[in-house]
C-alpha cells in the first residue's frame, strides 16, 4: 500500500519529512518532488534498496541512477574525487538541476552506476527535496518516479498512474516547476562533454566554462551500461505514437495539417501538443489540442511537456502530433525530450 503525504512546496512540514526519511533508512521507496520532476528515492548505499527502484520501475539494469545530496560538500560520500571544474559549476549552480558525472567512490553499489566508474550527482534545489536528503542522513538515489520508459511525473498524480502500491511513499508537493530532468555534463573527463540537455542551459554552461560544450552524439549500443541516466534512445514516451515533425514552424504546421487529415480518414483518434500560436492553425481539423504556451516561453513549455503528454495520452488519443521548436535555451532540452519520445520523425527535408 503506497502512503502519500500531502506537503507545502515551500515550507515542508518537519514532521511529514521524518516519515519519509525514516521510510528511507528502512530501505523503503519514497517519490518526491524535485524542481524538476518527482523521483523514485531509495537509500544510495543500501543494494537491496536500490533493486527495489529497478523492480518497480522495471528499468534495465544498463541503465544507471542519479545520487542526490542535500550540499555540494557531501560529494565526497559518493564520489572518489570532485575535479575542480565541477565546484566551479556547482558554486553557480547548485542547488539546481544540474548533474554532475565524477568518479564514483567504491562505497557506491555497483548497481547504482550499471557497473561504471564514475557516479551521476546533483543537489535539488527543491525545498521538500532538499528537506528530505538532510533528515534522511544518506545519499539518495532516485530516477524520474515512474514506468521506465514512460513519460515522466511531474505531479504526485502522474506517480500514482504509474507506482500505486509499489511505492511506499509519495511527498505530493503539487507540481514541479521545471518539468523537464536535469542537464547531465560529463566532467569527468576533458574537455566536460553535454550528456543529456536539461533544466540548465547549455548557454549558462558555456558562460561559466568560457567555451563551447560539446554535446554527445553516439548511441549506447541496446544492453550495454549507459553513460547516464535518460540518454538511451527511446524514452519519456507516451504509450501512443508520437509523430514528431522537425523543421521550420511554417512548414511544421502544414504537414501537421496533411497528417492529421491522413489519420483522421482512417480512424484514429488524433491529438496534438504544440505551441499556444499553431492551435488556430490546427482547431479546424477537431482534434484535441494541449497548447504549451507561447514559443516564445520556452521555461512554460517545458513546465508542461510531460504534463501534456500523459493528459492527451490518458484522454483517449491513439496518435499525438508534435513539433520541434527553437532549439535554444530550454529548446534544446524539449526538443531531445521529444525525438527520443517519438515513434516517427518528419524532417523538413523529407514528405510524406
Amino acid at each position: 500500500m503506497t502512503l502519500v503525504l500531502s506537503v507545502d512546496p515551500a515550507a515542508p512540514d518537519p514532521d511529514v519529512i521524518a516519515r519519509a526519511a525514516e521510510a528511507l533508512r528502512s530501505g523503503g521507496l519514497v517519490a518526491f518532488p524535485t524542481e524538476t520532476v518527482y523521483g523514485l528515492g531509495a537509500n544510495a548505499l543500501d543494494t537491496r534498496a536500490v533493486a527495489r527502484i529497478f523492480a518497480a520501475k522495471g528499468r534495465p539494469a544498463y541503465d544507471p541512477l542519479i545520487v542526490h545530496l542535500a550540499r555540494a560538500e557531501d560529494a565526497a560520500l559518493v564520489a572518489r574525487e570532485v575535479p575542480e571544474v565541477a565546484r566551479r559549476l556547482w558554486s553557480r549552480f547548485a542547488p539546481g538541476p544540474l548533474t554532475l558525472i565524477l568518479p564514483k567512490h567504491p562505497r557506491v553499489p555497483a548497481r547504482v552506476t550499471a557497473g561504471r566508474d564514475t557516479v551521476a550527482v546533483r543537489i535539488p534545489s527543491h525545498p521538500v527535496a532538499r528537506a528530505l536528503i538532510e533528515a534522511a542522513g544518506v545519499p539518495v538515489a532516485a530516477p524520474s518516479a515512474n514506468r521506465f520508459g514512460h513519460v515522466s511525473p511531474t505531479t504526485a498524480a502522474h506517480v500514482l498512474e504509474d507506482l500505486a502500491g509499489v511505492v511506499d511513499v509519495v511527498l505530493d508537493a503539487g507540481p514541479t516547476p521545471v518539468g523537464v530532468e536535469s542537464t547531465i555534463l560529463d566532467v569527468s573527463r576533458e574537455p566536460p562533454v553535454l550528456l543529456r540537455p536539461g533544466g540548465v542551459p547549455r548557454e549558462a554552461l558555456e558562460a561559466v566554462l568560457g567555451h563551447p560544450v560539446r554535446i554527445a552524439t553516439a548511441s549506447t549500443p541496446e544492453g550495454e551500461p549507459a553513460p547516464a541516466p535518460g540518454t538511451l534512445p527511446r524514452h519519456y514516451a507516451p504509450r501512443v505514437p508520437l509523430w514528431l515533425f522537425d523543421g521550420p514552424p511554417d512548414w511544421a504546421r502544414t504537414m501537421m495539417r496533411e497528417t492529421a487529415h491522413v489519420l483522421l480518414a482512417q480512424g484514429e483518434q488524433v491529438a496534438a501538443l504544440v505551441p499556444a500560436e499553431d492551435a488556430a492553425a490546427l482547431r479546424d481539423l477537431g482534434m484535441q489540442l494541449f497548447p504549451l504556451g507561447p514559443s516564445e516561453d520556452l521555461a512554460h513549455m517545458a513546465a508542461r511537456l510531460f504534463e501534456g503528454l500523459r493528459t492527451l495520452e490518458s484522454q483517449g488519443a491513439t496518435v499525438i502530433l508534435a513539433r520541434t521548436v527553437p532549439n535554444q535555451g530550454l529548446g534544446l532540452a524539449i526538443n531531445d525530450r521529444l525525438r527520443r519520445a517519438a515513434t516517427h520523425v518528419l524532417r523538413a527535408a523529407a514528405r510524406l
